[in-house]
């Protein structure tokens, strides 16, 4: 074989990450090449087995266990739940809430007794118990207060009680705490026939301090299994697993060269140690978008000449992936060019349920795994086949607790010393008992070793991967499943009706087509992305106002890269005045229909993604955008376009409507309130910031190559003069506007000078934005979120996460791993694959945060603080101390995070001191525990709060975003009240007198007094699956109805309670300057004189906290309601229980 076709071989891997289902699924069967009496044949013997398990009065915990408690009982869901989060828990007090949540409301009962195996049996009786006593509120009276005590007695004895079950639950699956006492007791089975392959308990690494820790547990096992290494064939010996992501905190494809320079020689050390042992280490598979690097290191180690004459290298390859057979055929190939003898260990596959939702999220055309188990089924008996072919240099491993796979495996093997199976410690030991005895074949158990804490996330994903009631390892005890049911011919079930699982593009059909996604550790997507970026790595742009007549701009100044100030990008003219004057002359409203407005931004959608090469050059260059930061910004602003396309309004437009956009998002942010302004009919005059005009002039280009007539759409680049001359100008009808809070009250104010009184003004401003992280929360998972949240986009986000709270009682070890978190990152060029961390915006942001830091340093507030280049506008990503965020006087834009600690029982303290800065943009909050989630969601004011996950990336039409208090006016951007906002909803003028004089204080009792109205029912959004995106209107305080005269504020006060929202009719006429002081109000409605409008205007515009509009027309529901969403991952707690147990 040349290295031309032994890397043609490794090509293929990558080019069929995304194949066809269906063509791979054919080119499977064809491989398998069973005749229909070779299944027929298979399928009766694995039928047989099914009938000797039953037979068999021993069928093992977890085949009991699952039974008793699969994914469709809530139990069996709650009791996962509770596992995964129980003994990390250090605090009582948390552990008593967690129980709680978890046990009190789930019906135990119906499980008495209805087990074989006595210990489920007593689990069940336990938990019944705890049940009943915490669910104090099931009865009233004196047997209600009977277990209020009972309750408050018992905590301790709950705890104990509880905590004692789910150690045992482990035992049963978990060989040993340490790796002498799991060899210890490995004898016993050892004397039966077995050998054991051990694998470490633990999660990925975070920090590099954990990898080097993973690295020394490995090799200290290494050293103590080999006291059982006693033969000269490495089949024969115990071996050893080894997790990739254990040994590197940034084990992934976009940090290859530190991967290839810092975990290689780590790996090569552990294999160096096993071959001097005579034992097999096996490489774990993992993640689908780390094959590909996983490869180059197997090459790698092959190609070691110290690793020369070494039979022990093992690869783990999973059945589910769709280039399974190509990674098999490549490491064959390997094998012979390299002359080497390794073993293959072939898996179904883990975490199906996470690779399915990483490629909705990511938008792909694809899934990297079947979609079906059938499939799956079909690909491990293929590829067993290939296998079975390739015994010449592959020692092949068949892990299985599947009876009809092993009845094939068996029917298809000439030589029964040419392979092993494998099973999982506590899983499938009935089935290879028998299979051992009968046949003579080797077995090897797969045994994990660790700590209790760290098991149980173990646990809980056997649980979630074969608690389905369709799994085998379900059925196997089911007596009421027939065995020819439970050992089914998959290559007959794969022709099943299977269903939907809607990939990418598909997400948000039949409403529109989802926006392009490229997976960034593919290999031939990024090889695509950087051929279309090349030719504008050194492209010069040139812009101008863009205007319906002819422009007359001030001189161009040059733009530069904030990375590297040394390179030019382009250069920008302003706008003059008189440009402004020629754009606020010639703009005209959209004399299109709907559906003609919706094709036309459509096609500007299509025209975005078909230059993403230029865009993700330009964003990278001006802005110092990363390519992951690039990629979200197209997609965001592509989601917009076609979001407001396919929801258009028929409704006669406000006229003119000015955007102003900020740096941060300035394709996305700038094509949001443009493409919704002309959705709804307007003229648009957009002014982009003045650091990222190249950005905004280039989509107005496509804009108006999409059809977009340019007095519909003009552009006007320009630093604060031009906006203030667009928002000061009677003739412009609305003002949307992203930037700070106090820029947005002096547009506002400017606006109730000059523009007409009700002239809409639509702010999303800034936020100082909290996480709360309690101590049932998985320290990886929140840490991760944390580390995106805070520091992605040089924490140059409104939405970024500013001041986080840990629990004290896991705050020691918490900061340790964040502290290493951050000493992974990487700071760079943007244009850079590897780089996580680009420059602030301009010298001027620099030198604003890099103050604010110096004098936290100065007080000996900087917990840590990593290196960044001196070239350019880098901040160091930095973690203060603070005793809370009433410390924070104002948000910090960049990536600065404030550190604070709260005790169990002070979390309704911080949330109200969060509540009380009066921002409320965005907020996390990591936690295993329900009720607290809702607790928390109901008491936050925030407009996107986020749980399990980090609180940044808000997607359009999924998680509508935009804030309360002095984070924006709503209604949110991307939701289904935006648009209504740039539409006109005329009232009839009102021309009757408003009547006497009001007495303010008297009103001001009564909007106290005034009762909100019930919030509606929450409204579920589209997205992923293993996401919930929930959309609630809270009423917001009432809406003061002036009239003028009774019938048109009765007629003000109907519209907004048809809303759904609160009116208070005031009978009489109110000074205006009582509007500037009344407090619990959230805006007057008149429809009466210009005059007196103005001066509402005015009153309410010269208040300082939350802007508050003035409304000449009909509300609108975000007049009336907060909008509030909440977004929770609900798959943190292990694994995403609702697909998993509907998969076939």
């Amino acid at each position: 074989m040349t290295q031309n076709d032994l890397a043609a071989l490794r090509d293929r891997i990558d080019a069929l990450t995304y194949a066809d289902e269906a063509d791979t699924v054919a080119r499977l069967i064809e491989t398998a090449a069973l005749s229909p009496e070779d299944r027929g044949r298979i399928s009766a013997a694995g039928a047989g087995l099914v009938r000797r398990i039953r037979d068999n009065s021993d069928p093992g915990m977890m085949e009991v266990f699952l039974a008793e408690y699969g994914l469709s009982t809530d139990e069996g869901v709650a009791l996962m739940c509770l596992a995964e989060a129980l003994l990390r828990v250090p605090d009582p007090e948390t552990i008593d809430a967690l129980i709680e949540d978890k046990i009190a409301p789930s019906d135990w009962g119906r499980h008495m007794g209805h087990s074989t195996s006595p210990l489920v049996n007593a689990s069940t009786w336990a938990l019944m118990l705890t049940g009943k006593v915490l669910r104090e509120d099931a009865e009233p009276g004196p047997v209600g207060h009977l277990r209020a005590a009972v309750k408050r007695l018992g905590e301790p004895v709950i705890r104990t009680a509880v905590g004692r079950a789910m150690k045992e639950m482990g035992r049963q699956f978990v060989l040993g705490e340490d790796i002498r006492a799991a060899m210890k007791r490995a004898s016993g089975m050892e004397q039966k026939g077995y050998t054991y392959s051990y694998d470490m308990l633990g999660e990925a690494a975070r920090t590099d301090a954990d990898a080097m820790r993973y690295h020394a547990a490995y090799g200290r096992a290494i050293e103590a299994i080999a006291k059982g290494c006693g033969s000269d064939d490495v089949r024969r010996n115990p071996g050893i697993s080894v997790k990739l992501s254990a040994l590197h905190p940034r084990y992934e494809e976009a940090q290859k060269d530190r991967v290839m320079a810092e975990l290689y020689p780590r790996l090569r050390d552990l294999a160096l140690m096993a071959r001097g042992r005579r034992m097999g280490l096996n490489i774990d598979a993992e993640e689908a978008d780390r094959l590909s690097i996983s490869m180059d290191l197997i090459e790698r180690l092959m190609r070691d000449p110290g690793l020369a004459g070494w039979d022990g290298l093992g690869v783990v390859v999973q059945a589910f992936g769709q280039r399974c057979g190509a990674v098999l055929e490549y490491l064959h190939a390997l094998a012979e060019e390299t002359d080497r003898r390794i073993m293959v260990r072939l898996v179904k596959g883990a975490y199906w349920d996470t690779e399915i939702k990483l490629a909705q999220v990511e938008g792909l055309a694809g899934f990297p795994v079947f979609t079906s188990k059938p499939a799956t089924d079909v690909s491990y008996i293929a590829n067993a086949r290939r296998l079975l072919n390739m015994t010449d240099r592959i020692y092949p491993q068949f892990a299985t607790h599947n009876a009809h796979t092993v009845a094939a495996i068996l029917d298809m093997a000439e030589d029964k010393d040419s392979f092993e199976f494998q099973r999982l410690h506590g899983m499938g030991e009935a089935l290879h008992d028998i299979v051992l005895k009968s046949e003579g074949t080797r077995c090897r158990i797969y045994a994990p070793v660790g700590a209790h804490k760290d098991l149980l996330a173990y646990l809980v994903r056997r649980l979630l991967e074969n608690g389905a009631n369709s799994s085998f390892v379900n059925q196997i005890v089911d007596e009421d499943v027939p065995p020819e049911v439970v050992a089914r011919d998959p290559f007959e079930a794969v022709g099943d009706p299977q269903p939907h699982l809607p990939k990418g593009p598909e997400l948000f059909q039949p409403e529109r087509v989802n926006s392009r996604g490229w997976d960034l550790a593919h290999r031939p997507t990024l090889a695509e992305i950087d051929a279309a970026r090349a030719p504008f790595a050194t492209h010069q742009w040139q812009a101008a106002p863009l205007l319906a007549g002819k422009a007359a701009p001030r001189e161009a100044v040059p733009v530069t890269n904030p990375a590297l100030p040394s390179e030019t990008v382009g250069a920008v003219a302003f706008a003059s005045p008189a440009d402004c004057e020629t754009a606020l002359d010639t703009a005209r409203p959209w004399q299109a229909s709907a559906a003609e407005r919706g094709a036309i931004l459509n096609k500007a959608a299509d025209l975005y993604e078909a230059n993403y090469g230029e865009i993700f050059a330009l964003v990278a260059r001006e802005a110092g955008k990363s390519l992951p930061d690039a990629v979200a910004e197209l997609r965001e602003a592509v989601d917009f376009l076609r979001y407001y396309a396919a929801n258009a309004p028929e409704d006669a437009p406000v006229g003119t409507f000015t955007c102003i956009s900020p740096w941060n998002f300035p394709l996305a942010i700038f094509t949001g309130q443009v493409s919704a302004a002309l959705a709804a009919g307007n003229a648009v005059l957009a002014k982009p910031a003045e650091q990222t005009g190249l950005i905004a002039c280039r989509a107005v280009e496509l804009l108006h190559e999409a059809g977009v007539p340019r007095d519909v759409l003009q552009c006007l680049p320009g630093a604060g003069d031009v906006g203030a001359a667009l928002t000061s100008d009677p003739r412009v009808g609305g003002v949307a506007f992203t930037g700070s809070t106090e820029t947005a009250l002096k547009i506002r104010r400017s606006m109730a000078d000059t523009l007409a009184p009700g002239a809409p003004l639509i702010a999303e401003t800034g936020g100082l934005n909290a996480m709360i992280v309690d101590s049932t929360a998985l320290p990886e998972q929140a840490v991760q979120a944390i580390v995106e949240s805070a520091f992605q986009s040089a924490g140059q986000r409104c939405s970024a996460l500013r001041c986080l709270y840990v629990q004290r009682d896991i705050a020691g070890p918490f900061i340790e791993m964040l502290t290493g978190a951050m000493e992974a990152l990487q700071p760079g060029l943007p244009w850079q694959l590897s780089t996580d961390l680009g420059p602030v915006i301009d010298a001027e942001a620099h030198e604003g945060i890099a103050t604010y830091v110096a004098k936290a340093k100065s007080e000996g507030r900087v917990i840590k603080q990593i290196s960044v280049p001196k070239t350019g506008h880098f901040i160091p990503p930095t973690l203060l101390r603070v005793s809370g965020i009433e410390e924070m006087d104002r948000e910090i834009f960049g990536p600065v995070l404030h550190f604070a600690t709260f005790e169990a029982d002070q979390l309704d303290q911080v949330i109200d001191t969060i509540n009380a800065t009066g921002y409320g943009l965005t907020f996390g909050l990591h936690t295993r525990i329900d009720d607290r989630v809702q607790h928390v969601s109901e008491r936050i004011h925030a407009g996107n709060i986020y749980v399990n996950r980090n609180q940044i990336g808000a997607i359009v039409g999924s998680q509508p975003f935009g804030g309360e208090g002095l984070s924006g006016t709503g209604p949110k951007a991307g939701g289904p009240n935006y648009l209504a906002r740039y539409s006109s909803h005329p009232a009839p003028l009102a021309s009757e007198s408003p009547g006497a004089q009001v007495d303010s204080l008297a009103l001001q009792e009564a909007l106290k007094a005034r009762e909100l109205p019930e919030a509606d029912q929450p409204l579920s959004l589209p997205g992923p699956t293993g996401e919930s995106n929930r959309l609630t209107a809270l009423p917001r305080p009432p809406l003061l109805c002036l009239g003028p005269g009774d019938a048109a504020a009765q007629a003000q006060k109907a519209a907004v309670e048809a809303l759904g929202g609160s009116g208070v009719r005031v009978a009489g006429a109110l000074e205006p300057a009582a509007l500037g002081a009344l407090e619990a109000i959230s805006g007057a409605l008149w429809w009466g004189d210009a005059s007196t409008g103005r001066a509402y205007a005015q009153a309410l515009a010269g208040r300082d906290g939350p802007i508050l509009p003035l409304i000449t027309g009909l509300p609108d529901k975000g007049h009336v309601a907060h909008e509030r969403h909440v977004c929770v991952d609900t798959t943190a707690s292990g694994g995403n229980a609702a697909l998993l147990s509907g998969m076939s």
